[in-house]
């Protein structure tokens, strides 16, 4: 009886390992083919050339005209990470201090609103922000100066803030209490014993909401349409309109013009290039950092 008790745990255990690994199979399989695609046909056109050349003045299709420019991304690429990393240094910090601030001072019923702001910001579409930075430029700066590189950054930051902000929050609640009073038993400020104990225990939680954050905000275009506008002259200033790699992605791969296309493909396959070493690289630093002080 112990025997047939075991055997049907150990079938059970079978049949569900391998359903899981099916489920995992078929989660993989649109990631696969959109990479896949993405490298076949970006990689007719990805080249040093490409990445530092200027977008194409000429629309054609090549099976129809022949010969075709396929020019280069190099002012979307710089008007991306122009704007991302003025949308970063206005997020990640704010969205930090926002979320020490509700796991570690606020009980009451503001700190539930601001979480429960924060949750509801973390799933408003961004063509909603999009707009929002929109009228906001226009009723602050007037027409003239609604488009502009600032406005994409602004937009940036505020699809990024609600990620960094819940993720901090959530990984601080994870960090034993018992912590925090040892430091408070030695005679360490709240304050010192918050930033130097509780936040760098949770800093897997810290980084990890910035990857998410900084990796949602790269691929967004519906808020840049609106905000940068675009520019084929590249990265003139934070006060003038401004390229991004999805807006261009979009715009190119709807446009029915073969060279186009096939340049969208290609700035698709360099968007994916960057995000990817970017995540790995985050948990293989997580991994390490695990490890260094004996956590998981």
């Amino acid at each position: 009886m112990r025997n047939y008790r075991h055997s049907r745990r150990k079938a059970k255990d079978y049949a569900l390992r391998a359903l899981v690994g099916v489920c995992v199979l078929i989660a993989l399989i649109p990631l696969v083919s959109i990479v896949y695609t993405a490298a076949v046909q970006g990689g007719q056109v990805f080249s040093v050339q490409f990445l530092t050349g200027q977008e194409p003045t000429f629309y054609c299709t090549p099976k129809i005209t022949g010969n075709c420019s396929y020019g280069g991304i190099a002012p979307a690429i710089e008007g991306s990470f122009a704007m991302l990393a003025l949308a970063s240094l206005i997020s990640i910090p704010g969205g930090i201090a926002a979320g020490i601030y509700l796991a570690e001072y606020s009980r009451g019923p503001l700190g539930r609103t601001m979480s429960f702001i924060a949750d509801v910001m973390s799933g408003v579409p961004s063509i909603v922000v999009g707009v929002f930075v929109y009228v906001l430029m226009l009723t602050v700066l007037g027409p003239a100066n609604v488009f502009s590189a600032a406005a994409g950054s602004i937009a940036l930051a505020v699809l990024m803030l609600p990620v960094v902000t819940r993720t901090t929050e959530e990984g601080l609640r994870l960090v034993p209490q018992s912590l925090r009073e040892a430091g408070y038993a030695l005679g360490i400020p709240r304050y010192r014993t918050t930033v130097r104990v509780v936040l760098r225990s949770a800093s897997g939680s810290v980084v990890t909401g910035a990857i998410l954050a900084f990796s949602r905000a790269g691929s967004e275009a519906a808020p840049l349409l609106l905000t940068a506008f675009g520019n084929r002259r590249g990265f003139l200033g934070y006060n003038q309109p401004s390229e991004a790699l999805p807006p261009i992605i979009y715009n190119w791969g709807t446009s029915g013009f073969g060279n186009l296309t096939t340049d969208a493909w290609g700035a698709a396959l360099f968007l994916i290039l960057i995000m990817l070493p970017i995540n790995l690289g985050a948990r293989i630093y997580l991994a390490r950092r695990a490890k260094k002080f004996g956590t998981g």
